[in-house]
């Protein structure tokens, strides 16, 4: 087993208005002894805009900001923008984040030159209704774990498409880019149900129908990390961005588990090939770590350790997650004992 230490809550909800039901799932930025914290903040009635923070050292908040930095402006984030992760490839700053409508869900992003103001690059996940991409997914069969027919199954067993005409659409969560570019294209995670897949672009433009169309029909040659395990029963999702080391990209990645009190959700780790991220070259067999504390057991959700940052001192990896959709805690392991474990497994 590997050694994690939780050093508890960091960052709670305040009587800020955009704030004031809680604060979670943050996106990290690391500059030397500082950290950037861009986090979920959640209002009442379940409206989330994007808070910031900045941290001296791993743990001490030294700035705060009172009013949300990035908050919803177009119909697709109606209900707000949630969970962004932060990455710099060369002299930009990437933040993806899941934009929720009330309904759907899909993965976006905003750039920015000072991590100030960012401006919106639009939706780069598929849109497709249920319909839709139950005739997509299916040519997958005998190619790819059953639980991706998820989708498939329930739109045949229930009849779905006469409910749902065009106004639901099969969620794309998790989109999480790589810190560099990959054979000259941006590279990016994310997360069609159950699996973490892989899609490179440059401009979101090439990013059309026809392109997710022919994608999504041979989704068993874009997954990166299947489902594996008791621990990930339900479904895996990118977490913290992939951190380059000389053993290969370290992931830490969340995953569902079912259980008879509902779902519980681990943070976990495995280690890719730089060049070929789809070859897997070591993953824990059990969670890295899991809600044992009783701010990761109680709150908004039960049961959610929700890693989606990371800052490095000295040998430690410090991991920041959200806490039972409610707050932001922090764990650190040390980085070499981390990937010595992961290249025996």
């Amino acid at each position: 087993m590997i050694a994690v230490k939780k050093h508890g809550v960091i960052l709670e909800k305040t009587d800020h208005l955009f704030e004031n039901e809680g604060v979670f799932n943050p996106g990290i930025y690391q500059d030397g002894n500082t950290v950037h914290m861009f986090y979920r903040a959640v209002r009442q009635g379940n409206f989330s805009s994007v808070g910031y923070c900045r941290l001296n050292g791993p743990l001490t908040v030294v700035e705060r900001a009172k009013e949300p930095i990035f908050y919803k402006e177009k119909s697709y984030e109606f209900q707000g923008v949630e969970d962004p992760r932060i990455t710099k490839i060369e002299d930009t700053f990437y933040m993806s984040y899941a934009a929720y409508d009330g309904i759907n869900v899909f993965g976006a992003y905003a750039t920015s030159k000072n991590l100030k103001h960012f401006e919106r690059q639009g939706v780069v996940t598929p849109k497709f209704t249920f319909e839709e991409y139950a005739g997509l997914i299916e040519k997958n069969q005998g190619k790819i774990s059953d639980e991706h027919f998820t989708f498939f199954n329930l739109f045949m067993r229930f009849k779905l498409g006469d409910l749902m005409k065009d106004k639901i659409y099969v969620w794309d969560k998790n989109l999480v880019f790589f810190p560099k570019k990959i054979n000259g294209k941006l590279a990016a995670l994310h997360r069609l149900y159950p699996s973490i897949q892989m899609l490179y672009f440059n401009d979101p433009a090439e990013l059309t129908i026809e392109f997710w169309e022919d994608y999504v029909s041979n989704l068993y040659k874009y997954v990166i990390l299947f489902p594996k395990g008791t621990h990930q029963s339900s479904h895996i999702g990118a977490g913290c961005p992939p951190i380059e080391t000389e053993e290969g990209w370290l992931m830490i990645y969340h995953s569902a588990e079912y259980t008879p009190s509902g779902l519980v959700y681990n943070a976990n780790a495995a280690l890719i090939d730089l060049e070929n991220p789809k070859k897997l070259l070591g993953r824990l067999k059990e969670p890295l770590f899991s809600p044992t504390e009783i701010w990761e057991k109680e709150g908004y959700v039960n049961n959610v350790v929700f890693p989606t940052g990371t800052a490095i001192f000295n040998e430690d990896l410090y991991i920041y997650y959200g806490a039972a959709d409610s707050r932001v805690a922090v764990a650190s392991v040390n980085m070499n004992a981390l990937l010595q474990q992961l290249k025996k497994n």
